[in-house]
């Protein structure tokens, strides 16, 4: 991201972003990354988190990339523990990775179903618990988690994924309670259909024309758009805004 806002109150700032080796999470490890923070990133897929590391290694703070699989909670913890270490502290989380794999319901296990809590939605709360401390120690930090706008719409063949989405919302208004007095402020993004390497596999020029006709707005949602915003939610410019939802859908309905 090279034009927009800057924020002075992220310069510095240390941050962490799952699932930032593609997609919407490459988009916020770059947008962050220009502000001037200290950006740590994790995503299963090693190579191309290498890649992202290796295109932003001339920035002021370079990120740090390790790969994770969020499913393995123990593994978070120990990530976590030494991304603080490295940085100093965590002033930022950006809970955003996930997998919307397509599923129909009468193919649904109960291992898939704790498969799925745990691709999107456990690892949500044990990151957070893992930053929390340092967030105390510095008087205060930001959460923001990562929904999805399905869940509202009810879109099919993503039943787990919506259950999964849905419940964040919730984990959010929690968090927001819970951790306000320590000056954390907790909020969800809710982004629309954006346009990444990966949403091209479900949608045919047809597909795209649909949701073009179903939002308000005629351009495709972007990572850099849904990344502006999570920049004005971490920054102070914000610092009154905790407990909400806040959507970038290009008014998809």
């Amino acid at each position: 991201m090279t034009s927009g806002a800057i924020y002075p109150s992220l310069a510095g700032k240390r941050v962490f972003v799952s699932g930032g080796a593609s997609g919407i999470g490459e988009g916020l490890v770059e947008a962050f990354v220009a502000q001037g923070a200290r950006v740590s990133f994790c995503d299963i897929a090693e190579d191309a988190g290498l890649a992202v590391a290796s295109r932003l290694s001339q920035a002021e703070h370079p990120p740090l990339f390790q790969k994770c699989d969020l499913r393995d909670i123990g593994a978070v913890t120990d990530m976590m523990k030494g991304f603080e270490e490295r940085l100093g502290g965590m002033d930022v989380i950006l809970n955003n990775a996930a997998n919307d794999d397509r599923h129909a319901v009468e193919d649904v296990t109960v291992d898939y179903w704790d498969e799925r809590m745990a691709v999107n939605l456990r690892h949500q709360f044990f990151v957070a618990q893992a930053a929390v401390p340092a967030m105390r120690r510095a008087g205060g930090g930001t959460i923001l988690n990562f929904g999805s706008i399905s869940w509202h719409l009810g879109l099919p063949d993503l039943t787990l994924y919506q259950t999964a989405k849905a419940a964040i919302e919730g984990l959010t208004r929690s968090l927001a309670r819970e951790l306000g007095r320590a000056g954390i402020r907790v909020n969800t993004i809710v982004p629309g259909n954006v346009k990444t390497k990966r949403q091209e596999r479900w949608y045919s020029p047809e597909g795209e024309a649909e949701i073009l006709k179903s939002q308000c707005l005629d351009s495709r949602i972007m990572p850099a758009d849904v990344a502006a915003l999570a920049l004005f939610l971490a920054s102070d410019d914000a610092r009154m805004c905790t407990g909400h939802n806040y959507f970038i859908d290009a008014g998809w309905s």
